[in-house]
C-alpha cells in the first residue's frame, strides 16, 4: 500500500493528532449553539430560476450568527405521501453550492436536498465578520488575531460550522421532512462541514465525508504542508509572527475550529472516503479525526489517489443515504 510522505498505514490507524484541544472547548461550542438558537433565522424561500420535472427548486435564505444572511439551494420532491428523508450538501473551500443538476438524483429518489453556500466564499451568502487582522487569504486565519486577543468566538469557521447546524435544524423542522432521517455529505471543506454538522446537530443520522479539511493543523504544519489549502497558515506566520513567538497560542486557538476535537460528539453513522496520496489534506490529519469517532464508521481507502475524484465514492454515498 503506497504511502510516501506520511506515517505508515498501521500507525495511521492509531494516530490521535497533535493540535491542542482548548481547555474550554466544550463550553465554547455550547455557547456557540446557544447563540445560534437565540437568533431568529427569518427563513425565506423563493422560487429558483432553474426548473426540473417533479422537483421544486428554490433559493433558501436564513439569518445566521452575527446577523449574516446565508443562502442554500433547496430541492424538494413535488409529490410525497409522507415525511421523507433529507440530505445536506457542503462544498469545497472557496467554492459554492454548485449546479442544480448534481442534486436531482437525490430529489428524484424522494429526498429534500439543501446545499449550503458558505458565507464569504464564491457565492451569494453574506460575510459580516467584522474582525481585526489579516483577511486577505483564507478563513482558517480569519478572526485569529481576535482569538489571540481573547475573543475566539470571532473565528470565521465558528460561524460557518454553526451555519451547518442551523441549516440542518431548518430542514428538520419542515413538515414534509422526517427529522430522524437526515444525512450530510461533502468533500474537502465540505467533508469538514459534514463532520461539524453531525457533531453540532446530534439528530443527523448518516454522514459521508470525503477527505475532510480543517483537521490537525499542527500536524499539517509539522509536515511542511502549509501550502495549497493550508497556505494561509504559512502566510500568517510570515506576515504577522515571523519569529513564531505566538506559535503555541496560534495552534491552541485553532483547536477551537479543529474537527478532530468535535469528533467525539458525533452520533451519526460514518462513511469516509480517503486517498492515501493526499498532499492537500494529509492522511494523518484525517485519521486524527476518524480515530476519535466512536459512532459506527467505515472508511473506503484509495491507496493511489490524491485530493481528487475518488472513483465510485459518490455512488457509495448515494447508496449509503438511501438507507436512511
Amino acid at each position: 500500500m503506497p504511502l510516501m510522505f506520511d506515517f505508515p498505514f498501521e500507525e495511521l490507524k492509531n494516530y490521535q493528532g497533535i493540535t491542542p484541544r482548548p481547555a474550554d472547548f466544550d463550553d465554547y461550542w455550547q455557547k456557540g449553539l446557544q447563540e445560534m438558537k437565540s437568533v431568529d433565522p427569518q427563513v425565506e424561500i423563493k422560487p429558483a430560476d432553474f426548473h426540473a420535472p417533479g422537483v421544486e427548486c428554490s433559493d433558501l435564505f436564513f439569518t445566521g450568527v452575527g446577523g449574516a444572511r446565508v443562502h442554500a439551494k433547496l430541492l424538494r420532491p413535488q409529490k410525497t405521501a409522507q415525511p421523507h428523508p433529507a440530505v445536506l450538501m457542503f462544498h469545497g473551500y472557496t467554492g459554492n453550492a454548485g449546479d442544480w443538476m448534481d442534486k436531482l438524483g437525490y430529489a428524484a429518489a424522494g429526498f429534500t436536498v439543501a446545499a449550503l453556500d458558505c458565507r464569504g466564499q464564491g457565492n451569494i451568502s453574506q460575510d459580516n465578520g467584522r474582525v481585526i487582522g489579516n483577511t486577505l487569504h483564507g478563513h482558517i486565519i480569519r478572526g485569529l488575531d481576535d482569538a489571540l486577543a481573547g475573543r475566539p468566538e470571532k473565528l470565521m469557521f465558528r460561524s460557518v460550522f454553526l451555519d451547518t447546524a442551523e441549516l440542518a435544524a431548518i430542514i428538520m423542522a419542515m413538515p414534509d421532512v422526517d427529522p430522524e432521517r437526515v444525512g450530510v455529505c461533502g468533500g474537502s471543506q465540505g467533508g469538514a462541514l459534514t463532520l461539524a454538522c453531525a457533531a453540532l446537530e446530534p439528530r443527523i443520522r448518516r454522514a459521508a465525508p470525503m477527505y475532510p479539511f480543517l483537521s490537525d493543523y499542527k500536524r499539517v504544519w509539522s509536515m511542511d504542508q502549509g501550502s495549497l489549502a493550508y497556505l494561509e497558515l504559512r502566510e500568517y506566520f510570515r506576515f504577522f509572527d515571523p519569529t513564531h513567538q505566538n506559535e503555541e497560542r496560534v495552534f491552541e486557538n485553532l483547536g477551537y475550529i479543529d474537527i478532530q476535537n468535535l469528533a467525539p460528539r458525533i452520533r451519526a453513522e460514518i462513511l469516509w472516503g480517503i486517498g492515501l496520496m493526499d498532499v492537500t489534506c494529509p492522511p494523518s490529519s484525517q485519521f486524527a479525526t476518524y480515530n476519535k469517532i466512536t459512532a459506527p464508521k467505515s472508511m473506503t481507502i484509495y491507496p493511489d489517489y490524491d485530493h481528487e475524484v475518488l472513483p465510485g465514492f459518490s455512488d457509495k454515498t448515494f447508496e449509503f443515504m438511501l438507507g436512511l
